[in-house]
């Protein structure tokens, strides 16, 4: 990440840059004493992400100056000063501030924030990579007359990507379960009835991508035999994805991958126990490990159907 810093006093100023730099947390854009030096064309120039501005200020105050970039600056702002006023603090979280911290600095505090919005921000970009994807897989235009006749994003290009995200899309399960978006989608569109609580049995679901695969025309013997390999691939790939997301966390908690992932897809029994496992150096075992496979569907689908509108 890029910061500006915006502060009348310099200690200020060199204690904020000292944090970010000792921390490794990014690199320093620039500084500036006063708001009246700031503007939007600026910090565009310089590439900045989040902006640290001090709310008093000699010429032009925090609030004047965020004012004056509203609409214009697309990053984040913390605002640092030493004034409490509840209707101040408010009024600048009105304008879209971030996070307000109170002087004297905190170096625990400050770290603390930065790291929260840099994961709001690896966030928000990737939600912006996900939209590029999808209009990369599907040849989807942004804007222009034509853009209608082109086809439009699917469940199974959702799909892709959240897979993707969860280092799954190589495992062989993640063509199953590709089908099955693509199944269920498909019943959802004819009898608009599905739900969390009125959803397929996952025997319905394996059988009819087996018999998709397979053709009609397969035998009872050929269609179970593919059910039973069909769920050995799919629980496979989704214990692989467990192990992968769990690391992540085990690296940096605040990984935007484990907390958007972990929690929504898996159990936390699980989360748990396989975060021991991997910090104990035990050698990971499908057989002791509780798949919650409908869950892990069930989400699939209604994490995809989210990205698609």
């Amino acid at each position: 990440m890029r910061y500006f810093i915006v502060d009348d006093d310099p200690g200020v100023r060199s204690m904020l840059m000292d944090i970010i730099e000792d921390e490794g947390l990014g690199e320093i854009a620039g500084e500036a004493e006063d708001g009246a030096h700031i503007h939007a064309e600026l910090l565009e120039l310089q590439k900045v992400d989040v902006l640290l501005i001090d709310l008093l200020m000699p010429h032009r105050d925090g609030i004047q100056t965020i004012r004056a970039l509203e609409g214009r600056f697309e990053g984040k702002i913390v605002m640092i000063s030493q004034i409490e006023s509840k209707s101040m603090i408010g009024e600048a979280y009105s304008l879209g501030i971030e996070y307000y911290i109170t002087k004297p600095i905190n170096r625990l505090e400050i770290l603390s924030v930065l790291r929260l919005v840099d994961e709001r921000l690896r966030m928000q970009q990737s939600i912006q990579d996900i939209q590029r994807t999808l209009q990369g897989l599907t040849g989807l235009p942004s804007a222009g007359r034509h853009a209608a006749s082109v086809p439009s994003k699917t469940i199974a290009t959702a799909g892709h990507f959240l897979l993707s995200e969860m280092g799954m899309i190589g495992e062989a399960g993640s063509k199953d379960l590709l089908d099955m978006l693509k199944y269920l989608e498909q019943i959802e569109t004819e009898d608009q009835t599905l739900s969390p609580y009125m959803f397929p049995s996952l025997k319905d679901i394996f059988q009819n991508i087996a018999v998709r695969k397979l053709g009609t025309d397969a035998s009872a013997t050929e269609i179970t035999k593919e059910v039973k390999a069909s769920e050995q691939r799919v629980r496979r790939a989704i214990f692989q994805t467990l192990s992968h997301v769990v690391s992540l966390g085990l690296t940096d908690y605040t990984h935007p991958k484990f907390e958007n992932y972990a929690s929504k897809f898996f159990d936390f029994t699980e989360i748990r126990k396989k975060m021991l496992e991997l910090q104990n150096n035990v050698e990971p075992s499908l057989s002791q490990t509780r798949i919650n496979t409908k869950k892990f569907v069930q989400v699939l689908y209604m994490e995809a159907k989210r990205l698609l509108h």
